[in-house]
């Protein structure tokens, strides 16, 4: 039985094959500029040729039958056909406070999504039509809604309440609810699993950290606060996103610009953070080698990144007490040493000592790496994420019945003996190009 994955953006269509009984992937891809000219397919079967195609996308229904497609063709497909397809997971930015855990998309849970599309309206409509073209085109299969903000659901009010009017939040449920669920929860189960410590005794702080990026305090396996708050632009220094800013700000400059409440909410998602800083780039490498040629404004934008980083590591440790380990994830943490070192440097006090050697070495999308010192008092992890895997059990294990909240389920990666198949093939090609690789490989 296969398990396909969708994650659909405003333009974009992501998705994984996952073969269930193998526990393997079996593809991967990405439909891009759905809506506009020039739609294009990218399609990666296991053991196969990367596949290209250009072709019209008027709109999510198209690309997920481009998908369907792609997956089942003869030559470059990886399934004989759609009947092997045993459910879907969706991934859905916002579930506002009505879900705690993932959901079988229902008439009434499709309902509830369109009520909270003013607290995503980017993400949003997107999620909701990738999944009603899904449900067409997979019309006899469960399909399965994994929210960003489930995880989160466990933060006290203390940390979710806004210092605002309370019929705020009565009314408009305006509250911190947060992101990356799935990123989190797959990391804070490792974590957990190479401290060798139960979920419910671990404490770990973790930096997601990508062109969006938040972090997340974990207490005793649960969330206990985390950066960003009812959309994902608060927290820290993202690739186009401000991060913290006083909410006064933007009124500000649309007095003194004129602009309208659209050009700044582009303006603060779009045109901001490290982007906005050096007017060069988003992206940490360009910014990294800018910022080594002596160019300031890329020197003060790897200064402010790594400084709002240390901050919130400082709050969230005094916030959560004792802290087992530090885990970086996601595209810049799991491959930036620069942002990782920095970030933490100076925090011998508070127990944390990077190994600068180890943390050089760490730059792996295909293993579980320690870059602390050996007498560090909290480990520092660089743990590849794996949203995918999570949408996928989560679906299986609805449409098997087995289903539960997080803290009542156990994933299969929360067996020590877990491996991920093909991390664990690239690696050893990686080894035989880095062998020092192997010294910081943490094994459960």
């Amino acid at each position: 039985m296969v398990i396909l994955t969708l994650n659909c953006g405003s333009s974009s269509a992501k998705y994984q094959v996952y073969d269930w009984d193998n526990k393997d992937v079996l593809a991967t891809g990405v439909v891009e500029r759905v809506t506009a000219p020039g739609s294009v397919i990218t399609h990666k079967p296991k053991g196969k040729d990367k596949f290209v195609k250009e072709s019209p996308c008027p709109t999510h229904k198209e690309a997920i039958e481009l998908i369907l497609d792609a997956i089942t063709d003869k030559d470059h497909g990886v399934i004989s056909d759609m009947s092997v397809i045993g459910a879907v997971g969706h991934r859905v930015l916002h579930g506002g406070d009505k879900f705690t855990k993932s959901v079988k998309v229902t008439p009434e849970v499709l309902d509830t999504f369109r009520s909270v599309i003013g607290l995503g309206p980017l993400h949003m409509p997107a999620n909701i039509m990738g999944i009603e073209a899904a449900q067409k085109v997979l019309p006899n299969v469960p399909h399965v809604a994994v929210m960003d903000t489930a995880w989160h659901q466990t933060m006290p009010p203390a940390s979710y309440r806004y210092a605002v009017p309370k019929e705020w939040y009565e009314k408009y449920a305006a509250r911190r609810y947060g992101f990356h669920g799935t990123s989190f929860l797959y990391t804070a189960k490792r974590a957990s699993v190479l401290l060798h410590k139960a979920p419910k005794d671990t404490n770990v702080i973790i930096a997601h950290v990508g062109n969006g990026a938040s972090m997340c305090a974990v207490k005793n396996g649960c969330c206990f606060d985390t950066s960003m708050g009812i959309t994902p632009i608060e927290g820290l220094v993202m690739g186009t996103r401000t991060g913290d800013v006083d909410v006064t700000l933007p009124f500000y400059i649309m007095r003194q610009t004129g602009m309208s409440v659209e050009e700044m909410d582009n303006a603060l998602n779009k045109k901001s953070g490290l982007l906005g800083l050096t007017g060069l780039s988003s992206d940490r490498r360009d910014i990294a080698d800018a910022a080594e040629k002596g160019n300031k404004d890329a020197q003060l934008a790897v200064d402010m990144e790594v400084y709002r980083l240390k901050k919130y590591f400082g709050a969230y440790m005094a916030a959560i007490g004792p802290v087992d380990a530090i885990v970086y994830t996601a595209g810049v943490g799991e491959h930036s040493a620069l942002i990782r070192g920095r970030a933490l440097e100076g925090l011998e006090w508070m127990g944390v000592k990077i190994d600068p050697v180890k943390n050089q070495l760490a730059n792996t999308g295909n293993a579980e790496t320690c870059i602390s010192t050996d007498d560090s008092k909290v480990k520092v992890f660089v743990i590849p994420t794996d949203e995918e895997l999570v949408m996928t059990e989560d679906a299986f294990a609805i449409m098997n019945g087995t289903y539960d909240v997080h803290t009542n389920f156990t994933y299969s990666f929360q067996d020590p003996s877990y491996k991920n198949k093909a991390r664990e093939a690239a690696l050893v090609k990686e080894l035989e190009k880095n062998p020092d690789l192997a010294k910081i490989i943490v094994r459960p």
